[in-house]
């Protein structure tokens, strides 16, 4: 039982401090930044953090994941796979942070915005130490002091934003917050590692020309991925104010913080459906029908809650100046959606070994992404991004789905769609009339009504989500006991 007590509380701890995390200390600090820098300034941030993002995109190699993989085989050399990855890692990094001045040369920014883009480069440095660090405690199951020590970055980041705010020292000490906290992280992270494993670096160019070759079409998905994540916001500073781009980002921001909970959901059902998918082909349907319910009933009440609740949830995060961000996040939350539902059928996919027709798919969505952003955003702005934003899922969704018919020949048996439907329906027409009121108490009556609805049309019992695990959980847990002796 040592292992599966250490699992259990590696997933609770990180699932917790993940939420809280995103949701309550990302959220706080968006309404401090945008109340002090406007949506100017808080638009020269969001397109920092757009090329931090392409920065880590094209400096991440697959390094991180395959190093997590290397180092947890059986007889693995720890510090030759460390002291070389890491040793390469740091190259990239270096090399990036000299060139990115030039990169940005032509995008016509302001000094400020060029200077929070080399501060970004600089963030990366630690972010990609850090993850290959990770994989360290992945192996020792310890991801908890990982857990930990971000939180505790993230924690740092906000209070050195309380002091930048009321100290009035302006832009860049803003953006400088990213490095101090992820600078935290990589450091505390690396003395923590030491516990496990002392390396040094290593120069094995041939060890190098090898790593890469099985890591490279990973790092390939984290370009494609930031593509159509993250390609808008680079798009709108270049072709519109960076006003835009602040109201584009705080609506976007809002549901960026809601994208980890399909994923996570794939991520705890993805071991049921491997087992069970070449074993056991009617239990293999009926986890996964009862997870797109469980997913349809999730998305629901947010796209709902949101759509009538828009004004106050900008309000809240970001201040009055923002209230443009409502149709925005109106479109986007449509978005988040099919985010939902891709995720589902990419779960199906990558379960069926069908992650090569997966790859072209999302090359191509990204390539439409960009094509369509070039498009609307000239004519519509961030109106034009949200669309762009809404179309590019819708299509990964319709996409994914006929592959996962092609491929595992499975349609979800929309079970209780229309009751889930319906009950969402309702809690429309209680917002509808609430509208005038709280937003806490239009919130609690709405979700209250919700609830009440699906009871009432039977659309889901809790023994049937109860179910998913019940048998498994038993097994999982058998097998976990199994595997201590392999656990150092």
């Amino acid at each position: 039982m040592v292992l599966a007590r250490k699992i259990a509380y590696n997933v609770v701890l990180n699932s917790f401090l993940k939420v809280f995390s995103t949701v309550v200390l990302s959220l706080l600090s968006i309404r401090l930044m945008t109340g002090y820098l406007g949506q100017d300034g808080f638009g020269k941030y969001a397109t920092i953090l757009a090329f931090f993002s392409f920065f880590t995109a094209i400096t991440d190699l697959g390094l991180g994941s395959v190093t997590a993989r290397e180092i947890s085989r059986s007889g693995a050399d720890e510090k030759k796979i460390l002291g070389n990855v890491f040793a390469l890692r740091l190259i990239v990094s270096a090399t990036l942070l000299f060139i990115s001045p030039i990169l940005i040369f032509f995008f016509g920014y302001t000094e400020d915005i060029r200077a929070g883009i080399v501060i970004a480069a600089l963030a990366t440095v630690f972010a990609t130490s850090s993850s290959i660090l990770n994989g360290i405690f992945q192996k020792h199951l310890a991801m908890d002091k990982v857990a930990i020590v971000e939180f505790f970055g993230k924690l740092l980041q906000v209070g050195l934003i309380i002091y930048v705010v009321r100290k009035n020292l302006g832009f860049l000490p803003i953006a400088g917050t990213l490095i101090a906290s992820l600078s935290f992280n990589a450091l505390t992270v690396y003395f923590l590692s030491r516990r496990y494993v002392s390396f040094r670096l290593r120069f094995d160019f041939h060890y190098w020309k090898e790593f890469l070759r099985q890591s490279l079409p990973m790092g390939a998905t984290a370009i494609i991925t930031f593509a159509y994540f993250k390609m808008d916001t680079i798009l709108l500073s270049v072709l519109q104010s960076s006003a835009h781009v602040g109201i584009y980002n705080v609506a976007y921001k809002i549901m960026e913080n809601l994208i980890f909970f399909p994923a996570m959901l794939s991520g705890l059902i993805l071991p049921l459906l491997s087992r069970f998918i070449y074993t056991n082909r009617k239990r293999f349907e009926e986890i996964a029908d009862k997870t797109f319910k469980v997913f349809l009933l999730i998305i629901v009440p947010i796209i709902v809650g949101t759509w009538f609740l828009a004004p106050d949830i900008i309000a809240i995060v970001s201040g009055s100046d923002f209230q443009e961000a409502v149709p925005v996040l109106r479109i986007l939350i449509f978005s988040l959606g099919f985010i939902f539902f891709g995720s589902y059928f990419n779960m199906l996919l990558v379960v069926g070994n069908a992650q090569k027709k997966l790859m072209q798919t999302l090359i191509f969505v990204a390539i439409f992404n960009i094509i369509l952003n070039l498009f609307l955003i000239p004519r519509y702005s961030y109106i034009g991004s949200a669309i762009t934003a809404l179309a590019t899922e819708a299509l990964v969704v319709l996409l994914t789905g006929a592959l996962v018919y092609r491929h595992i020949r499975y349609i979800p048996a929309f079970e209780s769609v229309k009751q889930i439907i319906f009950s969402g329906s309702m809690m429309a027409v209680v917002l509808f009339f609430l509208e005038p009121y709280s937003f806490i108490l239009s919130g609690i009556v709405s979700i209250g009504v919700y609830g009440l609805m699906l009871w009432l049309t039977r659309a889901i019992s809790a023994n049937e989500i109860a179910s998913i695990f019940e048998k498994d959980q038993k097994f999982s847990l058998a097998e976990a006991e199994n595997m201590d002796k392999f656990v150092p």
